[in-house]
């Protein structure tokens, strides 16, 4: 994989409006909420392994602290997605406790203390299945939606 962000098979890039990972207002058109509790569960996995997918994919680059892997998502995605702590969080600590990941305490360039999260053997395995089946669901959804219109 190259380039600066994850990109579709048909050009386009990743785009998310959830709890999880937000657009800011100005790009985000709508919501899209779902009926069911059993719904809402599928979607919320889902999301969640999005979100792992691009905390995975921004850790390619070498180890990173928790804002620095915000900041590169949020630059990567040409300020689209923004993710917020409390999602960003409980996300690391899903892939740490996968072994997906390690942490290690170090100092920021702000001199503060923070925790350094790197990328794993067993997580660039993980990054290079999730990747394909995330672009298998989006070639999918793009054969439903048909071509772009002009």
């Amino acid at each position: 994989m190259s380039g600066k962000s994850l990109h579709t098979p048909h050009g386009g890039t990743l785009g998310l409006s959830s709890v999880w990972v937000d657009m800011p207002p100005s790009v985000a058109g709508h919501s899209c909420r779902m009926s069911t509790r059993k719904d809402e569960r599928a979607r919320i996995a889902l999301l969640q392994g999005t979100l792992d997918l691009l905390i995975l994919r921004t850790l390619v680059f070498g180890p990173q602290h928790g804002q620095g892997i915000a900041r590169a998502i949020h630059q990567q995605s040409d300020a689209a997605l923004l993710v917020d702590h409390g999602s960003l969080y409980p996300a690391l600590q899903r892939l740490e406790s996968r072994r997906w990941i390690r942490a290690e305490w170090g100092t920021s360039d702000h001199n503060r203390k923070a925790r350094f999260y790197e990328l794993t053997k067993t997580g660039r395995t993980q990054l290079v299945s999730e990747t394909q089946q995330w672009r298998r669901l989006v070639s999918a959804i793009g054969h439903i939606l048909g071509p772009e219109e002009a």
